[in-house]
């Protein structure tokens, strides 16, 4: 009698490819791509010298590893010192460290919530956010996409702990929230508001210091953060921000943090080392919006739908999730990496490819970013969308 428990699998690939869905691993070399709209690196600090002299040093001192939680012996004074540098450059009073930015919306979503309270989550949010409000354990209503009114309405019916939940910046179209409409209502029906910045942190606000900052929130009571260091700042890891005592709850109450190994200290002073020169040189985050505007510009003047870019992310759209794949593999081919979005990755089930809008790009490489993925674009196109 045969024994096969995972036949399911090969069904579930047969699936995969049949809707042009399979996914597969691309190891990248240790040289960059000739030209990359692909990553995260809005700010083009993954390989500034002085990010990678911070990340070096910090492992020579303190070794490969962070050797065990925070709680145990995976704390260093760097992570200490990029806590209070996070919280200070962003506007709030204090900030926690964890392992990835994925982590970082775990804890704060299950530490905050729980079973008889309430999450009203954005439906564009990222998948981070979806399965922090599964874990929860709390009563979750999806509410459509920025849409401040309709958070109001599911807070205020319910009675007892609430909290409302959105991307800063969402991260398939680029599109922002509307953070202040967002706080308003949580404040008319005592709930809190939680924000990823992950796509905002390093591109909007004064200087690059955040969504929230932009929106003159930073720092309120009712306010928490968690972003991502492993864009803008060059680097790897995650983190919550927000009040002392709601940051000294998590240090009690989240699991991602009291149960995972603490961030490499490589990462947490690669971190400080990007922060250090986005101080320096504040414009890296105007200039990474302005490119994001000529790009969206010149792409929809030739013809493609584009939506317009809130912050650095440029999603175009495609015909299908085949025609997505093709064009990312053309435009790779033509020596351009980008990325390509598919369904489960995007809520409305249209393909993209989504183009990163750094800093650091020239206008003879924005050009020819323009000119590639013109080139390489499949002849069937979407109605506009600006």
């Amino acid at each position: 009698m045969s024994f096969a428990p995972f036949d399911w699998i090969d069904s579930e690939a047969r699936g995969r490819a049949a809707a042009g869905l399979v996914r597969t691993l691309r190891p990248r070399g240790a040289e960059p791509e000739p030209l990359d709209l692909a990553s995260n690196d809005y700010l083009g600090l993954t390989r500034h010298p002085e990010v990678i002299a911070a990340a070096a040093d910090a492992a020579h001192r303190w070794g490969a590893g962070a050797t065990g939680s925070r709680l145990v012996t995976g704390s260093t004074t760097l992570h200490a010192r990029l806590e209070r540098e996070l919280a200070a450059f962003c506007g709030f009073e204090a900030a926690l460290v964890l392992s990835s930015g994925y982590a970082a919306n775990l804890a704060a979503l299950t530490a905050l919530t729980g079973r008889g309270s309430l999450i009203a989550s954005d439906a564009g949010n990222h998948a981070s956010i979806v399965d922090g409000c599964r874990l929860s354990r709390a009563e979750t209503t999806v509410v459509p996409h920025a849409a401040p009114e309709a958070f109001e309405k599911v807070l205020r019916a319910h009675d007892g702990r609430a909290l409302a939940v959105t991307d800063s910046v969402f991260s398939v179209d680029g599109d922002a929230a509307p953070l202040p409409a967002l706080a308003e209502a949580c404040r008319s029906a005592n709930a809190a508001l939680l924000v990823d910045d992950a796509h905002g942190l390093g591109v909007l606000g004064e200087g690059g210091r955040g969504a929230l900052a932009g929106a003159r929130l930073a720092g309120g009571d009712g306010i928490v953060a968690t972003l991502t260091l492993s864009k803008s700042l060059g680097s790897q890891g995650g983190a919550v921000l927000g009040p002392a005592r709601v940051i000294d709850h998590l240090i009690n109450t989240a699991r991602t943090f009291i149960f995972d190994t603490g961030l490499a200290p490589a990462a947490a002073g690669g971190a400080l080392g990007a922060l250090g020169v986005l101080r320096r040189e504040p414009e890296r985050a105007a200039r990474a919006r302005e490119v994001a505007t000529s790009l969206h510009g010149r792409l929809t003047a030739a013809g493609l739908t584009a939506v317009r870019p809130d912050a650095a992310v440029v999603s175009v759209r495609a015909p299908s999730a085949d025609a997505a794949v093709r064009w990312a593999a053309d435009c790779r081919a033509a020596g351009m990496a980008v990325g390509c979005f598919r369904p489960p990755s995007v809520p409305d089930g249209v393909s993209r490819l989504r183009l990163t809008a750094r800093a650091d790009l020239t206008e003879e490489q924005i050009t020819t970013a323009v000119a590639t993925v013109l080139a390489t674009a499949p002849r069937q196109a979407d109605a506009r969308v600006s």
